[in-house]
């Protein structure tokens, strides 16, 4: 079986796939029955009818409105993919892999090889299976790197599956079946871009399954998680920009869009996470850094909460996540508002020696100047620091009883008890320490705190896949170069020429090689008498398959013929004839449809820097037919390093 692929990762996601689907259907049936009832109450004028109706359009809402409530419960099980560590780590938001229909390419390969190439396709059977395989493998691909390869492997044979078998005009035929990943609606299309960008999405999906597994509280699992989530982000952002047009909602601009800032959000929680575990020292400078962190973590999932809540999203976006991006922007704004209060009430005053470098760092610590006493003097009076401290505390105990409020609000997250935990200590804490500085004697009403500037030590990045990591040889090899043996490329039928090698041997000139051309041919010569022409090329010699060989393998086997001669098996492309073939080819290439496109996506010259022949992809001809041939062959040269035989 495939490296990377877990078939029993499926049974438990297709478990809800099969659920999401069914509920799905059960949804428009419902809005079907709605849509009907709705157009009878208004076209009917008999009180009786309209009662009866409008009784049932009040069993279709509420029914719906259950369906959806379901369907939100299986969307957010975040718990499937939630690590079993002891520690307390606020849960992150992973993603589903969009599912996939099987796909079966047998018949419609073996007849574009045989139309298209002209081979006999049923020879190519064993290349078609495997290409199934590796479809069928990386549908269930395993929570870790071996998984992540396997789609990339799936990805780059794409590629060539692409180069090999789609022209611009003409499709396989075959339809490309896709889920949704979070409402499960399914999506096809023939354009091979969507089964590319749904792979994609799954790349980026899968990363979030591996960042939401890490154990967090330790700093190799940090670092895991923030690796993992940062190329989540990555893969979203890198779909965003290179496809276009998807007929799935997961795959929109503003869903991919939402996702990478999620992600993004949830790397800022980890360096957070990652600062509290690292600093142990408590220091006035450490706690200030810890309070900025946390307004840090608040700002990226404030803006998180915004897209979410924007129109095309808003509908689309389970409830639960919503809510926990909006109780983690709470939750955050009440720490940040905590960490300052530690700052001034539990270090000691600063000293003329620290004062300087407090001073600077208290400058740039709130967002506007607190009210009262100038900066030198709160630093260094103990009263005045607790009065302010008192202050932030506060603020943290307002914020803590909004952030677990909001959590009350959604059915889900109430049953996720590792957040109750985390915001109800959070909660208890700022009491607690609100309760041991506040004095009974405090007559002065306690002032508004300003909010804390964000800043961090660590901006997340975004990283882009990077699919040379996975080296692939092209599975249809055989069919010849890509450079020639091409989707976009036509030739006439292969020509069997019998060449006999007169006085002044056999009349033409050779260029290049994989496969050799044929640059000139010698009027009169032998070449031209058996009909070949200028541009032919050479694809095997005796019944030995030169597609791929070298120039001087060619020469050799020409070399060796004795009197009886030589067999050989030549093609023209079509269009190479006339001046104007460069510019048909551009005009076929830029012509796209209406489906998901892949824009940049297919400008990529080469996608892996690979050096064996059946790897190298070739896009521009010039490249290829440069390598012009030296060998001192005993015949007359002709210009340019073309030799003649």
């Amino acid at each position: 079986s495939q490296q990377g692929c877990d078939p029993f990762a499926q049974t438990q996601r297709s478990k809800l796939q099969h659920r999401r689907a069914r509920i799905n259907q059960q949804i428009n049936k419902e809005m079907r029955m709605r849509a009907g009832a709705e157009n009878l109450f208004r076209a009917t004028s008999n009180h009786k009818v309209k009662e009866t109706v409008a009784l049932e359009l009040s069993y279709v809402n509420s029914n719906l409105q259950l369906l959806k409530e379901e369907l939100e419960e299986l969307n957010s099980s975040v718990d499937v993919y939630q690590n079993d560590s002891e520690s307390i780590s606020v849960p992150m938001i992973p993603l589903g892999l969009k599912e996939t229909k099987e796909l079966d390419l047998l018949t419609p390969l073996k007849d574009l090889i045989s139309e298209h190439y002209g081979e006999d396709g049923t020879l190519f059977e064993k290349e078609i299976k495997e290409f199934m395989e590796l479809r069928q493998a990386m549908r269930t691909p395993s929570r870790n790197e071996a998984g992540l390869e396997l789609l990339m492997e799936y990805y780059n044979q794409l590629y060539f599956l692409d180069s090999r078998f789609f022209t611009p005009n003409k499709s396989l035929g075959v339809f490309f079946h896709w889920y949704d990943s979070l409402t499960g609606v399914p999506s096809h299309q023939r354009a091979l871009a969507f089964e590319k960008g749904s792979v994609l999405f799954n790349i980026g999906a899968l990363h979030t399954q591996i960042g939401a597994r890490q154990d967090r509280a330790s700093l190799p699992g940090l670092n895991q998680a923030i690796d993992a989530f940062q190329k989540a982000a990555g893969a979203f952002n890198y779909l965003k920009e290179n496809f276009s047009n998807a007929p799935s909602l997961d795959m929109s601009s503003a869903s991919l869009n939402m996702l990478v800032r999620l992600m993004v959000a949830q790397v800022q929680e980890c360096v957070f996470e990652k600062m509290t575990l690292l600093r142990a020292q408590h220091d006035f400078l450490s706690r200030l850094q810890l309070a900025q962190e946390a307004a840090r973590v608040e700002d990226v999932y404030s803006l998180v909460h915004q897209t979410m809540t924007q129109a095309h999203v808003k509908d689309y976006v389970p409830f639960s996540w919503t809510t926990m991006v909006h109780v983690k922007s709470e939750h955050f704004k009440a720490l940040s508002h905590y960490f300052a209060a530690i700052a001034l009430c539990d270090c000691p005053a600063a000293s003329d020696a620290e004062l300087p470098e407090q001073e600077k760092a208290f400058i740039q610590f709130h967002v506007t100047m607190p009210e009262g006493p100038s900066l030198r003097i709160l630093l260094q009076d103990p009263e005045e620091r607790r009065k302010l401290g008192k202050a932030h505390l506060k603020k943290a105990i307002m914020k803590h009883e909004e952030a677990m409020r909001i959590h009350g609000l959604c059915k889900i997250l109430r049953k996720m008890d590792i957040l109750q935990e985390v915001l109800s200590f959070a909660h208890k804490r700022s009491l607690s320490k609100y309760s041991e500085i506040d004095h009974e004697e405090d007559f002065f009403e306690t002032g508004d705190a300003p909010d804390i500037h964000p800043k961090t030590h660590q901006k997340p990045e975004i990283k882009s896949p990077n699919f040379s990591q996975v080296k692939v040889t092209d599975l249809f090899h055989r069919l010849g170069p890509l450079s020639i043996f091409s989707a976009k490329n036509k030739w006439y039928p292969a020509r069997r020429v019998h060449l006999m090698r007169g006085e002044n041997g056999f009349g033409f000139t050779l260029r290049g090689d994989s496969p050799v051309l044929i640059a000139g041919v010698i009027p009169g010569g032998c070449a031209a008498e058996a009909g070949l022409k200028e541009g032919d090329y050479i694809i095997s010699v005796n019944g030995k398959d030169c597609k791929w060989s070298k120039h001087a393998e060619v020469v050799q086997l020409l070399k060796s013929t004795g009197e009886e001669g030589v067999e050989i098996c030549v093609i023209t492309l079509q269009g190479s004839e006339g001046p104007k073939a460069v510019d048909k080819k551009a005009t076929a290439m830029s012509s796209g449809g209406g489906m998901l496109k892949s824009n940049k996506e297919n400008n990529r010259k080469s996608l892996m820097n690979s050096k064996s022949a059946s790897t190298l992809l070739v896009w521009s001809k010039k490249s290829k037919r440069s390598k012009k041939s030296t060998y001192s062959v005993p015949f007359t040269a002709v210009g340019d390093n073309e030799v003649m035989y």
